[in-house]
């Protein structure tokens, strides 16, 4: 395999006006990997896919897909890529069949090879019973697998997927990412963006993205490992005046409740952190306090705006 980056992005921002969508867009991904966007709706990560596909033109920075730069080589990159959107996007009034023939038409597969994959991906896809059926009739979880199979059919060396799984149950986003590590070991390499904590933590590398700008990234588990916060769950009685009351400690980044608990990120210049709470708040002196593993989600609030809300 070549050693070349599948994506390489230096500087890169976009402007609308005088709206910046895009704020200096830093990229190194690897091949053969999943690499995740992670952000609220609204932080950049639909534009950037849009950048790296080549359909918009950065107002400044450089971009290359592939080995290709873009936009100036985005024909090129047409046939190497797949592109599946967050809204379904294909035709309702065919048929699942007529559907994907119609894809590998586009991609200019031929005609035994089409009806090859044809097979393949109906069958991959579990929708081999549904070949015949009108796209209109079918749930969101078979749109959602028959968009996937329309955009693979190909068998692109690179995949984009813009928050693919924001319409679907757990059930199917979790099969849905079964399909995806089987696409990654097959050697397709594959960005997603997601605001889902869960699908996260499963991409072999992460950006964390706000208001256009990454401010995190790599492994989740080293990102979860190197929080620079200790993350301590509080049971206790009056949790609501209790979060009023630690949000006001210039040393606690965050507080969430969960259920009959506080989720607390206090300083890891605190060195004694159930200690240092129990003699600020003397109210906790029976509470049951707890160091806890960092998640994702403690990261995120970290490190973005979300923290002290």
């Amino acid at each position: 395999m070549n050693d070349k980056p599948a994506i390489v992005a230096q500087g890169v921002v976009k402007k609308f006006g005088e709206f910046t969508a895009v704020n200096g867009l830093n990229l190194v991904i690897p091949k053969g990997q999943i690499y995740g966007f992670l952000g609220p709706n609204g932080c950049g990560k639909s534009t950037s896919i849009r950048l790296l596909t080549g359909l918009l033109a950065p107002t400044q920075g450089h971009i290359e897909v592939l080995g290709l730069t873009m936009p100036v080589q985005a024909e090129e990159l047409k046939t190497k890529i797949g592109y599946m959107t967050q809204k379904f996007s294909l035709y309702e009034d065919l048929t699942v069949g007529e559907n994907l023939e119609f894809m590998g038409r586009i991609y200019g597969l031929p005609e035994s090879f089409l009806k090859k994959r044809l097979i393949a991906q109906l069958d991959t896809y579990g929708l081999k019973r549904l070949k015949d059926q009108r796209v209109e009739s079918m749930s969101g979880g078979q749109k959602q697998r028959l968009s996937l199979a329309a955009a693979t059919i190909h068998q692109p060396e690179l995949l984009f997927l813009d928050e693919p799984t924001s319409a679907v149950d757990p059930e199917n986003r979790r099969e849905f990412w079964e399909q995806l590590f089987d696409l990654c070991e097959a050697g397709t390499t594959i960005l997603i963006s997601t605001h889902y904590m869960d699908e996260a933590e499963r991409c072999h590398n992460l950006a964390i993205m706000e208001a256009g700008m990454i401010k995190a990234n790599g492994l989740p588990e080293t990102l979860m490992e190197e929080l620079g916060v200790t993350v301590v769950e509080v049971l206790a009685d009056n949790l609501r005046q209790l979060k009023t009351q630690f949000l006001q400690s210039r040393h606690i980044d965050s507080v969430a409740q969960l259920g009959v608990r506080l989720r607390v990120l206090i300083s890891k210049q605190v060195e004694e952190p159930i200690v240092w709470l129990k003699k600020q708040f003397p109210e906790l002196e029976h509470a049951t306090i707890e160091i806890t593993r960092a998640s994702l989600e403690d990261v995120f609030v970290s490190v973005t705006g979300e923290g002290r809300q």
